[in-house]
């Protein structure tokens, strides 16, 4: 797979592919089947399968802080879609010189002097340009006047309901993770490298690894069972706090897992956690000693948790992520600040 940044780094070599345009966030069932659809045509034409995606995403230019979470920070959303057959990626920084082009101008350039594109697949609700002209019809027109193909991305439907981004947010912020992960097509999981912190966690007896989230509006914020794999490939259970630490106060957000029954040090490693339960939002509290209490509670309900699913510390295996953080709760078993059935608008983020 080739990651290819800005326009101006597209050589003579990149021209001629099949190719998508989106933001492809969450890389979901829906984006998979919009994937396989690139593969298919791009066997039969023997090109490669191209996926234009940008950066910020464009909502995220427009509304800054009041966009929707993203569900895939840019390198796991590149390694996602390589994994599921993109073999080029092209990252175009969504800017104001980009903003500002007509639909016209962006299919000159981005598409036709660009990437020379012979077939593109795009969902006929698709919208582009800077005069609102930009549409499928359009992309027809001048497809047919410029000598490649348009068609439109079969719509993925899971429980007669269209697969969306939104929809996969809105289940993540409910706390249902089992509903989430059958519309990615895999649990939910965060992935990045623990760093050192205050280690106020430790002065506690609540020893935690930390791994650093960006800035903006959380798809997940509060305090969650959760399971870990480390560099090694244990999997271990714990209980993760995901936001801004109200009560000691952080100048971003931050994933803080504590693992049950291990004191090691885990600076530097890559981590994966998957959430399992919700157990609490994200609460301020009136100091460390009234912190300490509460963390003792999540830390009982947790492990009640794994109980019930009978998962031992030192677990092996992809088995262990796959299952069990997508297994349902017990109903009754935990609290959420949400309806376990909520449900989302569509659009495919």
């Amino acid at each position: 797979m080739q990651l290819i940044r800005g326009l101006h780094n597209l050589k003579a070599h990149h021209r001629g592919c099949v190719a998508t345009i989106g933001n492809f966030d969450g890389v979901h069932r829906g984006h998979q089947a919009i994937l396989d659809q690139l593969r298919d045509r791009a066997r039969t034409l023997a090109l490669p399968v191209t996926v234009v995606i940008f950066e910020p995403q464009p909502r995220e230019y427009f509304a800054g802080d009041q966009a929707p979470p993203r569900l895939t920070r840019l390198r796991d959303k590149v390694r996602l879609l390589a994994e599921h057959g993109a073999e080029r990626i092209v990252c175009l920084p969504f800017n104001e010189a980009l903003r500002s082009l007509t639909a016209r101008a962006f299919v000159d350039r981005v598409l036709i002097e660009g990437l020379g594109v012979r077939h593109l697949v795009v969902g006929d609700d698709f919208r582009f340009g800077c005069d609102r002209r930009g549409d499928f019809a359009l992309l027809r027109e001048i497809g047919e006047q410029e000598g490649f193909g348009v068609e439109h991305t079969r719509t993925f439907l899971l429980d007669d309901e269209r697969v969306s981004s939104t929809r996969i947010r809105t289940l993540l912020a409910s706390g249902n993770f089992y509903q989430a992960a059958r519309l990615l097509g895999r649990p939910y999981r965060f992935t990045g490298r623990v760093v050192a912190d205050r280690q106020l966690g430790r002065t506690i007896g609540v020893p935690t690894a930390n791994v650093p989230l960006l800035p903006g509006p959380l798809a997940l914020r509060g305090v969650y069972a959760v399971l870990t794999r480390l560099a090694d490939g244990r999997c271990l259970p714990g209980v993760a706090n995901i936001g801004w630490r109200p009560t000691v106060g952080a100048s971003r957000p931050v994933l803080e897992v504590h693992l049950f029954d291990v004191d090691e040090d885990l600076y530097g490693q890559v981590i994966e956690v998957l959430p399992c339960a919700r157990l609490r939002g994200e609460l301020t509290f009136d100091g460390l000693e009234a912190l300490k209490h509460q963390i003792t509670l999540d830390q009982a309900r947790a492990r009640a948790y794994f109980r019930q699913h009978a998962v031992a510390p030192g677990h092996d295996g992809g088995a262990c992520l796959s299952e069990l953080a997508s297994a349902p709760l017990a109903p009754g078993s935990m609290t959420s600040d949400f309806p376990a059935d909520a449900s989302a608008d569509n659009d495919d983020g």
